[in-house]
């Protein structure tokens, strides 16, 4: 019974498991979608029981799903406290928290419910790459997170020795100046702060050159390791035919 009920739940090289795991990606976006309707102003009671029903079928789906899952997993514990066991007990956990209870302080636990659609990677085969693009490319990630905290902060001291006296107000210390080293290394500029010195000015045209840098590198980075996953997977696919 186990290795049958992981051959449904884990594997999807059969139709029982492909079946299944369509099923629970549409219960996922039925979920998203109740959600987002739950938020509409002056819903009808009646709608609102719907909603509420839907809500209750889909978790209990998510409950049997995951309580199956720690049933076929070779080490429970491991899968526990895996990324998706997390995301699986993440899904369920605010709806068991805040039944029968109507706490103002317990609607935040409504926005866990978004940790549904993560639920979608493990049977999203392009999030699946995504996912180890993300590993193989971790320390040239972490590194480039470092530089890129690093700039903000040189940023920052920069525009705040330039600016300050001019305007005091706006950046009033280096906390303050980290606002606009973000917004403008990031090249979104939204203009609520800006340089008016030409010392200030010259700065500003350097760090946003460097910001477009900094928006192109992890592209590149993201993107290598992508081609690898795939390449990687279609040589296992033409392994397995062999």
């Amino acid at each position: 019974m186990k290795e049958y009920t992981k051959g449904i739940v884990e594997l999807n090289d059969n139709k029982k498991s492909r079946l299944f795991s369509l099923f629970i990606q549409f219960l996922i976006f039925v979920s998203i979608v109740t959600f987002s309707i739950e938020t509409l102003p002056d819903l009808k009671p009646q709608t609102r029981v719907i909603l509420k029903s839907i809500e209750a079928f889909c978790v209990i789906i998510f409950t049997i799903e995951y309580l199956l899952r720690i049933y076929v997993a070779d080490s429970k514990r491991k899968f526990i406290f895996s990324f998706f066991g997390i995301i699986d007990f993440l899904a369920i956990l605010p709806f068991y928290l805040a039944f029968g209870i109507d706490l103002r302080s317990l609607r935040v636990l409504r926005t866990l419910r978004l940790f549904r659609v993560l639920k979608l990677a493990r049977y999203n085969k392009a999030i699946n790459h995504f996912t180890k693009a993300i590993k193989y490319a971790r320390e040239e990630i972490l590194l480039f997170l470092f530089v890129t905290f690093l700039l903000i902060y040189l940023s920052a001291v920069g525009i705040y020795y330039f600016e300050n006296q001019a305007q005091p107000d706006k950046f009033a210390s280096i906390f303050d100046s980290l606002w606009w080293a973000i917004i403008t290394l990031t090249t979104v500029g939204y203009g609520d702060v800006y340089p008016i010195t030409v010392g200030g000015r010259v700065f500003t045209f350097m760090v946003l050159l460097l910001g477009l840098g900094i928006v192109a590198i992890p592209t590149g980075i993201i993107s290598s390791a992508l081609t690898k996953s795939i390449r990687e997977d279609e040589f296992l696919e033409v392994e397995n035919k062999k």
